[in-house]
């Protein structure tokens, strides 16, 4: 496909579960100037089986998808298999879990759904070109992860920890990359989650960015 007198439009991958959302997304971006929806998928599997086939285009992503693996466990796949694809969650959530476990697993931006039309094309052209959009009430809650946090309960080597775990090391990477035994990487997480009151490695990454403990 040639656009002789023009740029090529923005290649836009919807993922929603939701018939009817998902036909009003596609709707609204094939029949904007400069958006094309190149494909629209309802579960996470499907879009992954197609990976393939998509190559300059930017994901919409819901987090909740009905069935099968949810959307940021979706994000987390494509971005270890297509890290050069950027995804924009699309979704209800405002919760600070949802937010940065979805930042975390390497979204470019996150919006609410209710967003106006306008903002959303607006937000997409935004990531398109680099930039992080986020729905206000979102960025509120990612401005204030840099606020004053309390006094950081964590030694040293804890935190060092901490920020390899943020940044989606496994423990045998953790170990090989602060030279100890996995067993000791395994006891300065025991002791991370106790000191945090948190119970996974998800709850830990959330505390350790809206806490600023990193």
């Amino acid at each position: 496909m040639t656009y002789p007198n023009s740029a090529p439009p923005l290649e836009l991958v919807v993922l929603e579960d939701d018939p009817q959302i998902r036909e009003l997304l596609r709707v609204l971006l094939d029949g904007s100037p400069g958006f094309w929806c190149r494909h629209a998928f309802a579960t996470g599997e499907d879009l992954l089986a197609n990976l393939s086939a998509i190559q300059n285009a930017l994901v919409l992503m819901d987090i909740d998808l009905g069935r099968g693996i949810n959307g940021i466990e979706t994000l987390r796949r494509v971005r270890i298999s297509r890290p050069d694809l950027q995804v924009v969650m699309l979704t209800v959530h405002e919760d600070s879990e949802s937010v940065f476990e979805a930042l975390c697993a390497g979204a470019v931006g996150y919006l609410v759904k209710g967003i106006s039309p306008v903002n959303l094309l607006a937000a997409l052209t935004e990531a398109a070109a680099g930039g992080a959009p986020m729905s206000p009430q979102i960025a509120r809650r990612v401005v204030k992860t840099f606020h004053v946090g309390p006094e950081n309960p964590l030694t040293p080597r804890e935190q060092e920890v901490l920020k390899l775990l943020c940044e989606g090391d496994s423990y045998r990477r953790i170990a090989e990359q602060l030279h100890v035994s996995g067993h000791t990487v395994r006891s300065h997480i025991k002791n991370i989650y106790e000191k945090l009151h948190v119970h996974s490695r998800a709850e830990a990454v959330v505390k350790a960015l809206r806490d600023r403990l990193i």
